[in-house]
């Protein structure tokens, strides 16, 4: 697993309680006016586009599976995702979704569908050279199962799933959000998890 950024040339990121702001438990974002991104995190991305790496965007989307949206209007709310990162000069490489319902394919996280889809559209990417960022134990544990370390972020605890002190303690990493450990990751030092 990479322990530096020397080896990380693909950052694959959850989408919502990552890039932007993630609904009460139980909800989605379900419009593109829901998208609203945390603040920081359109530069953070660009920080990694300038640094050279890829980034990919990997996340369940079950409220399809459950009619809250269409896969069509999931794809505005992700056209107005690329349009707010790209507003902070940042650029979103790829963008995979399962929005399947639990239990019912191979694709939702922590299985590793999502990821290897992205393996064979990005050749180069690899779980040795790539890092998970995510706030929840879904996302922790897709990374941990390809051996790709991980960054959990431990934001609003209002917003947090169940798994949360699980994934604390499995990641990589923490942070307290895209912003702060992107700042770290590309400029400062970065401390391990112990």
């Amino acid at each position: 697993m990479p322990s530096d950024r020397n080896r990380v040339e693909y950052v694959f990121l959850d989408r919502d309680g990552v890039i932007n702001r993630k609904m009460p438990e139980g909800r989605f974002v379900t419009c593109p006016a829901e998208c609203v991104l945390y603040p920081g995190a359109a530069t953070a991305i660009a920080a990694l586009n300038r640094a050279g790496m890829k980034v990919i965007v990997v996340t369940n989307q079950r409220g399809v599976a459950l009619g809250l949206y269409s896969e069509e209007q999931l794809a505005e709310i992700h056209e107005r995702l690329r349009q707010e990162v790209a507003r902070g000069d940042g650029r979103i490489d790829a963008i995979y979704y399962c929005p399947h319902e639990r239990g019912t394919c191979d694709c939702r996280k922590p299985a590793p569908g999502l990821f290897w889809r992205a393996f064979l559209d990005f050749p180069g990417a690899a779980p040795e050279n790539s890092l998970m960022i995510g706030d929840s134990l879904s996302d922790v544990e897709a990374a941990r199962n390809l051996g790709m370390a991980s960054v959990f972020i431990d934001g609003d605890p209002h917003t947090q799933p169940p798994g949360s002190e699980t994934a604390r303690g499995l990641a990589t990493f923490t942070a307290l959000s895209l912003a702060a450990f992107v700042s770290d990751f590309v400029e400062g030092p970065l401390s391990r998890n112990p």
